[in-house]
């Protein structure tokens, strides 16, 4: 394998989650200038004024902190699902972020819901669930490392987490879960897949040869024994 067309291809998968992390301190640093709250940019479940959401509240966080505990799994995450995933990864991102946006906006309780962590659970849950469907080694690998980085997130998706913190969005979290799983599902036959068997030719051809050889002794013995 070419080793610059590895480091093009690492650093290219790279690219946009660190554009997309960009944008979103670009934006809070607005916020944060102007003196606003963006928090009516956020998704308002059952309510029409609060769909809007679904495109826009990954990009507006609550702080500096809410944005910081969300930008390294962004990171990490976007750069697995784009690398491992190549062109798969452009399509299925953004499906996350509107069902992931949907089924908060369905399942959330009376509050305005907004940051990236319906992203990085939809990631988490896509790339683990896209390793086992598809049984293939590498991606497996992928989905052990995810279980290792971020295993312990998954009690954020459940309503005890409104205990630890009451701001804290565990139905963004579930939705997130909910997406990346039916992701992965839909397409566990898209995108990389775990290589075919090859079948040895070489073996195939010594067998073939065993067998002729079998074959015309039989044959000569049976000759043989004929003329006796």
């Amino acid at each position: 394998m070419d080793l610059n067309i590895e480091k093009k291809r690492i650093l290219y998968a790279f690219f946009f989650p660190a554009l997309f992390v960009a944008v979103l301190w670009f934006v809070l640093g607005m916020e944060e200038i102007g003196g606003a709250d963006w928090s009516h940019w956020g998704i308002h479940p059952e309510e029409v004024d609060g769909l809007w959401g679904i495109l826009t509240s990954p990009l507006i966080h609550a702080n500096a902190k809410h944005l910081f505990s969300n930008s390294i799994p962004l990171l990490v995450l976007g750069w697995c699902l784009f690398y491992f995933y190549k062109d798969l990864g452009y399509g299925v991102f953004p499906i996350l972020w509107i069902l992931s946006g949907t089924f908060t906006w369905l399942l959330g309780r009376d509050a305005w819901h907004i940051g990236a962590s319906g992203l990085t659970y939809s990631m988490t849950f896509f790339l683990f669930f896209s390793g086992v469907f598809r049984r293939y080694i590498p991606l497996m690998a992928v989905s052990l490392i995810v279980v290792f980085l971020y295993g312990s997130t998954v009690w954020g998706m459940f309503p005890i987490a409104e205990y630890i913190d009451p701001n804290m969005s565990w139905e963004g979290h579930l939705s997130g879960a909910i997406s990346g799983f039916s992701c992965a599902l839909i397409f566990r036959k898209r995108g990389p897949q775990k290589p075919e068997p090859e079948e040895d030719e070489d073996e195939s051809e010594e067998e073939s040869d065993e067998d002729e050889e079998i074959e015309n002794s039989e044959n000569s013995e049976h000759v043989h024994r004929k003329e006796h």
